[in-house]
């Protein structure tokens, strides 16, 4: 079986990690693992054409009221990127739930008006406390949003804090927080051939502190 007819997203994420690994991460093997990446992603993308309009349209009205700056384009055009790149990771699913429209909105605050408001902190906080309940709720928990809620969190804490902190202690602390557990565990996976759990609660706990301190800083700054 190949790894683009593999239905389970982790078996295909383990297969093409251990493709790489068997390879010892030559640029041929790096190259072949690309490729085969991204033909899965695309295969996957085309089996929910209704998911792949939904993050089309969505980004798309993000992109309309992003910043006219360029970062704030780029920014958008990254997350629809890694989004129809992802979307094996919806499974079973064939469209988007509420849930994770919040979290990729969520994700592109940066891209957004009102980004340097100092209500982003809190509004980002509230937009992660409803996609997760509403998840829950709905039964729509799916890697793609569980692994869209990490990363919602390391791009935009990490932003907000190097971009508005003033503090270099608690800069070093979100970078600590936020990014340094997604190159961590990346890291882990390309080492080892296989694609790492994701940490459990009570290892994210210090990063909710975290958000509390950036959001409460920010807000009364």
């Amino acid at each position: 079986m190949s790894v683009s007819d593999l239905a389970d997203s982790r078996a295909a994420t383990d297969a093409l990690l251990g493709m790489l690994r068997q390879g010892h991460w030559t640029p041929h093997a790096v190259a072949r693992f690309i490729w085969r990446a991204a033909d899965r992603s695309l295969r996957q993308a085309t089996r929910r054409p209704r998911a792949l309009v939904q993050l089309t349209v969505l980004h798309g009205l993000m992109l309309a009221v992003s910043r006219d700056r360029r970062p704030g384009r780029r920014w958008v055009a990254t997350s629809w990127t890694l989004s129809v790149l992802h979307m094996g990771l919806l499974e079973h699913r064939e469209r988007l739930a509420a849930a994770d429209a919040l979290t990729l909105i969520r994700a592109n605050l940066p891209a957004l008006p009102g980004s340097a408001s100092r209500w982003s902190g809190v509004l980002a906080i509230a937009l992660d406390l409803a996609d997760g309940r509403l998840a829950r709720r709905q039964g729509t928990v799916s890697p793609f949003g569980d692994y869209a809620d990490t990363f919602a969190d390391a791009a935009y804490w990490t932003w907000l804090t190097l971009r508005h902190e003033p503090s270099r202690t608690v800069r070093a602390a979100a970078i600590t927080a936020w990014a340094l557990p997604v190159v961590t565990v990346t890291a882990i996976g390309i080492r080892r051939g296989t694609m790492p759990e994701r940490p459990r609660p009570t290892l994210l706990r210090p990063a909710a502190a975290m958000q509390c301190v950036v959001a409460l800083r920010h807000l009364v700054r």
